[in-house]
């Protein structure tokens, strides 16, 4: 059990994952169980507002809107098995570790400057 567990860490699949950045606007594939066999692929778009890099727990947060204007926050393990693949749409010129700020704006104010890479 435990070999299986140090191998899934030790493969180098990190390189096939894109450089993500706070203030990126992502879409994360996630694979999630429906019911007890069946797997589907769940697509989260949002914000990136948080990147905790610590070896091999490194995590992010994504902020989406829902429905009726209610933010939904959901942190990923970046090596996890469940990740699929992870899209960058575009990024944004950011001067902070943490974007939390965002939680308490909604509409346009709520909106990053897009940070446009020749």
């Amino acid at each position: 059990m435990s070999d299986l567990l140090l191998k899934a860490f030790d493969n180098d699949d990190i390189e096939a994952l894109p450089q993500l950045r706070v203030g990126d606007n992502v879409t994360v594939h996630l694979r999630i169980n429906v019911g007890q066999r069946n797997e589907r692929v769940q697509l989260v778009s949002g914000t990136i507002i948080r990147l905790r890099n610590s070896g091999n727990n490194r995590n992010f947060t994504v902020r989406r809107i829902a429905a009726n204007g209610i933010g939904v926050e959901r942190t990923f393990v970046l090596r996890s098995p469940r990740i699929e693949k992870i899209d960058v749409q575009r990024h944004a010129h950011v001067r902070r570790a943490q974007l939390y700020y965002l939680r308490e704006r909604t509409g346009k104010s709520a909106r990053l400057r897009e940070k446009r890479i020749y």
